[in-house]
C-alpha cells in the first residue's frame, strides 16, 4: 500500500504587525505630502510678501518718484500757493507715498473748495481738479457773524468783506440757523421761499431780502419802477434809492411781472409820481405807495 505524502502548506498569512506597519507607512506618506502641500504655498506667499515690501520701500524711498509737477485746474478765488500749503505739498514728497484721499480731504477743508479730485500723473506729477463754492447770498443773523450761502442754500463761510468782496450779492435777513444732524443749516418754509425767489430768472440786482414768518418775503430794490425803461430788473444805472416790494411766499415770477406792468403804467400815465413801496402779497389786490416828485405829497393806490 502506497502512502501519499502530504506536503506542508508553505503560504504564511501576513502577520497583523506587518499590515499595521504598511498602514503606518502609507499614512506617514500622506501626512508628508499634505505638509508639503501646505508649507510650499505659505513659503511662496511669504516670499511674495517680502518682495512686495521690498518693492514698496524701494519705490517710496526712491528720489526718482519725488513730485516735481503739480497741475491744478478750477482756481478762481483760491490761490495755488494756498492750496498747495494746505495739502502739505509745499515740501518734497514721494508720489507713491502720499495718500490721495487724505490730500483731497485737506483740500476740501478750505471753505471755498466744494469738491477736489487728485490723481497721479505718470511718475512725477499730480493732477488736481478743484470745484469752488458758488456764492448766492449773504445772510445776516443777529449777534452772529454774517454767513455766505452757496447756490444750494448751504452756509459754507463767514463773510469777510475786505477779503471776499461780494458786494453785489443780496443780503438776507430775518432767518435763523437750525441744528440738523449735528450741522447748522437754514431750512423751513420761509427760507425755502427766499431760495425760490433767488432762482427767478431775470431777478436782477436785489440789494436786500427780508424774511418774515407771517408776511413772507420782502425785497429792497432800486427805484427802477417809475422810469422810462422799466422792462427788467437789471437796475444798473437806476436811481440809488431803494423801495420795498412785499412778495409773500410764492408766485414770485408772476408778481414781479405784475410789478413791471405797474411801473410801465405809472411811467406812462403819471410821470410826475415816484413809487415808494409796492405790496404784492396778494396778487389779486395790489397796493402801491407813491410820492409826487414836485410837491412831495404821499398817496396810496390800488
Amino acid at each position: 500500500m502506497v502512502t501519499k505524502r502530504v506536503k506542508q502548506n508553505r503560504y504564511k498569512p501576513e502577520s497583523a504587525k506587518t499590515a499595521a506597519d504598511g498602514k503606518q507607512k502609507a499614512s506617514g506618506s500622506r501626512k508628508g505630502l499634505s505638509f508639503f502641500r501646505i508649507i510650499v504655498p505659505v513659503f511662496v506667499v511669504a516670499a511674495m510678501s517680502l518682495a512686495a515690501i521690498w518693492a514698496h520701500d524701494a519705490v517710496v524711498q526712491s528720489p526718482f518718484f519725488t513730485i516735481q509737477n503739480i497741475h491744478i485746474e478750477g482756481l478762481n478765488r483760491v490761490t495755488r500757493d494756498e492750496l498747495i500749503t494746505r495739502a502739505g505739498l509745499d515740501q518734497p514728497a514721494n508720489l507713491f507715498e502720499i495718500h490721495l484721499a487724505a490730500v483731497e480731504r485737506q483740500l476740501v477743508s478750505h471753505p471755498w473748495v466744494a469738491r477736489a479730485t487728485v490723481r497721479r500723473d505718470l511718475f512725477t506729477g499730480l493732477d488736481i481738479r478743484i470745484e469752488e463754492q458758488e456764492p448766492l447770498a449773504i445772510v445776516t443773523i443777529e449777534n452772529l457773524a454774517d454767513i455766505i450761502i452757496n447756490t444750494q442754500g448751504v452756509p459754507f463761510k463767514e463773510y469777510e468783506p475786505e477779503k471776499d468782496k461780494l458786494y453785489a450779492l443780496p443780503v438776507i435777513s430775518g432767518v435763523d440757523l437750525s441744528l440738523s444732524n449735528n450741522t447748522y443749516l437754514f431750512e423751513g418754509e420761509l427760507f425755502n421761499a427766499i431760495m425760490d425767489l433767488l432762482k427767478v430768472r431775470g431777478l436782477g440786482e436785489v440789494k436786500h431780502i427780508h424774511g418774515d414768518e407771517n408776511f413772507g418775503v420782502t425785497i429792497q430794490s432800486h427805484d427802477a419802477y417809475n422810469r422810462t425803461q422799466p422792462d427788467s430788473f437789471n437796475l444798473e444805472g437806476a436811481s440809488s434809492s431803494l423801495i420795498p416790494i412785499k412778495l409773500g411766499f410764492g408766485r414770485f415770477e408772476e408778481k414781479l411781472a405784475r410789478a413791471q406792468k405797474i411801473s410801465r403804467y405809472m411811467a406812462t400815465h403819471f410821470p410826475s409820481k415816484v413809487i415808494l413801496a409796492m405790496d404784492l402779497f396778494n396778487i389779486e389786490k395790489i397796493f402801491i405807495k407813491t410820492e409826487d416828485a414836485l410837491h412831495n405829497t404821499i398817496e396810496k393806490g390800488v
